[in-house]
């Protein structure tokens, strides 16, 4: 009983990772109707920001834990949101109008120069980050437990305040009726006085915002990384993006956590090689039978 309900809590905060790195493919297929193939290198560069800053901190005598992690927080997500806008100024805004084709290889190629950008400057092995919060919450008796640590629950918790936030912003602000209208009809929405290049732009910003977030809490989670976890952890969210419905933030979290807990149960039960096949044989099952995904709306073909 222990077991699977530990399962449980480990699918739930690997769903959490997946939701939250999957709400920034979301944000940015929802206004464009494209996929943002360089948004998993953009978490990775977060993760090593994050390490980077953290060494600054303690360079610079900054002892107090959460001073250290606001300013990492703020330049983290800074100079990400930066790397954001320059991904949608150089691969995107060029080919504008240029087909769907072009932008997404021109996509997929930045997120190989940022991988080998990041490779070279800071070398191809592994690199950690030591423990600075061991705080943990254990349920049960002393010999059988489930526990969740401290940091595990603020992924949950910065996920789900992520999605609520990011959906209130798209529907109840000015931005995001802008950020709609400019969805439905650019051409429209230029000629009502909206600067949807300045939109598009936002939400990309925004949408490496989401990745540094997730880059920060997910390295001081597990303490380790590379410059190929994008690629993997970018694979996995745009996978619970379209499980849950791309273009629908409440999907991409309903995705990442069902995604999660398929992966989890799998391996704890099953077999820990065949996880993924199992994650992605339950996605192309519910495709098959939903093709918009669980929550996002068949496209209307405007005429």
């Amino acid at each position: 009983m222990y077991i699977l309900g530990q399962q449980l809590v480990n699918g739930l905060i690997l769903g959490s990772i997946y939701g939250l790195i999957a709400i920034g493919y979301t944000m940015v297929y929802g206004i464009i109707g494209m996929i943002n193939f360089a948004h998993g290198e953009i978490y990775m560069i977060g993760a090593y920001l994050c390490a980077i800053f953290l060494a600054l901190c303690g360079v610079f005598g900054v002892d107090s834990l959460p001073v250290a992690l606001m300013i990492t927080l703020f330049f983290t997500v800074l100079i990400t949101a930066v790397y954001g806008f320059s991904v949608e100024r150089l691969a995107y805004r060029p080919l504008r109008g240029h087909g769907r084709l072009a932008p997404l290889i021109s996509a997929i190629g930045m997120s190989l120069v940022l991988q080998n950008y990041v490779q070279l400057s800071q070398g191809a092995r592994d690199q950690a980050l030591p423990s600075l919060y061991s705080g943990t919450l254990r349920f049960g008796t002393a010999e059988e437990f489930v526990q969740i640590t401290h940091l595990q629950l603020l992924i949950v918790v910065v996920t789900i305040v992520s999605m609520l936030a990011l959906s209130w912003l798209i529907g109840r602000t000015a931005l995001g009726r802008a950020c709609r209208a400019t969805q439905q009809d650019r051409i429209m929405a230029n000629l009502l006085g909206i600067n949807t290049d300045r939109i598009i732009s936002t939400v990309f910003v925004i949408g490496a915002s989401m990745a540094a977030v997730a880059g920060i809490l997910i390295t001081l989670n597990f303490g380790s990384f590379n410059f190929f976890i994008g690629f993997i952890a970018g694979i996995k969210a745009f996978t619970a993006a379209v499980l849950g419905g791309i273009g629908s933030l409440p999907g991409a979290m309903l995705g990442g956590v069902i995604l999660g807990l398929s992966e989890s149960l799998f391996a704890g039960f099953v077999n820990t090689d065949y996880k993924d096949v199992f994650a992605f044989g339950l996605l192309v099952l519910v495709l098959v039978f939903r093709p918009t995904g669980l929550l996002g709306r068949p496209e209307v073909e405007k005429i």
